[in-house]
């Protein structure tokens, strides 16, 4: 599938953020199903007319089943700076997500994860473990609708799976996750985990960059999407 105007949340020369939909791969795997990154290269030399190899750059990942704000780089200077960026957490992400279960209001979760490579999970343990590694995520409830709660959250480490791992293992699983505990999946395959926006430092021209994803489509979120204005 193309990468259409209406995906485009961002560009300038340097980066290109993109509204990610459900079930595409942000890299390729094993599957050799089509990647975002396969279809920003696409992208670039078709729009600017570029001969030859193009770069594009992934600087995070979401997950397949996940939706919203990713962000690619269109030089290895900015791919290098923003990677840098990440990893020392000067960018601010926020997810929307729905999940099953009692929740309180709002709190901080702070477990350790472990990558089971062979069962494609994550591990949650609630204190320091051998190969595990520190997960934090904040998170608000924003609205209620029968069972189900839409929450902000707010991760502050990046680690694989990180809040469908955190909401699971304290009894509130993200709605059509049945990897992680949700009793049934969506109708097409998704989660209802959204990338809802990035803020950062701009890695070249150093000025703020807030980017927004628009609320995500799909029957799952409309009990929800009366409360947001894009």
């Amino acid at each position: 599938m193309p990468i259409l105007e209406q995906d485009i949340l961002f560009e300038d020369n340097h980066l290109l953020a993109l509204n990610k939909k459900p079930g595409v791969l942000a890299q390729g795997d094993s599957t050799g199903d089509p990647s975002l990154v396969e279809q920003t290269k696409e992208y670039l030399k078709e729009r600017y007319k570029k001969p030859g190899n193009v770069f594009a750059g992934l600087v995070h990942r979401l997950d397949r089943p996940v939706s919203g704000v990713i962000l690619l780089a269109k030089t290895s200077k900015a791919l290098e700076r923003m990677t840098a960026m990440f990893r020392d957490r000067q960018v601010e992400k926020k997810y929307l997500a729905i999940v099953a279960g009692t929740i309180e209001p709002e709190g901080v979760l702070r477990h350790w994860l472990v990558k089971d490579a062979a069962a494609n999970k994550a591990r949650v343990f609630n204190r320091e473990s051998q190969g595990a590694k520190l997960a934090v995520l904040s998170y608000k409830v924003l609205a209620y609708s029968g069972g189900e709660r839409l929450l902000e959250t707010t991760p502050h480490t990046g680690r694989p799976h990180q809040i469908r791992a955190q909401l699971s293992f304290i009894g509130a699983p993200i709605k059509g996750d049945v990897k992680y505990g949700y009793p049934l999946p969506n109708g097409d395959k998704s989660v209802c985990l959204h990338a809802r926006s990035l803020s950062f430092i701009h890695p070249v021209r150093k000025e703020p960059v807030d980017i927004t994803a628009p609320y995500p489509p799909g029957q799952e979120w409309d009990a929800f999407r009366n409360i947001f204005e894009d």
